[in-house]
């Protein structure tokens, strides 16, 4: 399975959904909270090129907001 990076913001509904649908789907991810880790914003604005939590990233893809299909095609 692909390695999961989510980076998450506190009081984030769209992030809470997108922790849940990975847990429930028994998806591994390491999750990085961008309120309490901001050396890594940087990093998603410039680097991954996206503006608004949540932002998944995998080894080939990498998208931002709730997107249950995108997540469930990481299972296969």
């Amino acid at each position: 399975m692909a390695k999961v990076v989510l980076y998450s913001k506190n009081d984030c509904i769209q992030c809470r959904m997108t922790k849940r649908n990975l847990d429930s789907l028994g998806i591994e991810y390491q999750e990085i909270n961008l309120d309490e880790n901001p050396q890594f914003l940087e990093y998603v604005t410039k680097d991954l090129g996206f503006m608004a939590a949540p932002v998944v990233e995998t080894d080939t893809d990498a998208w931002s907001g709730f997107q249950p299909g995108k997540i469930k095609a990481i299972k296969r």
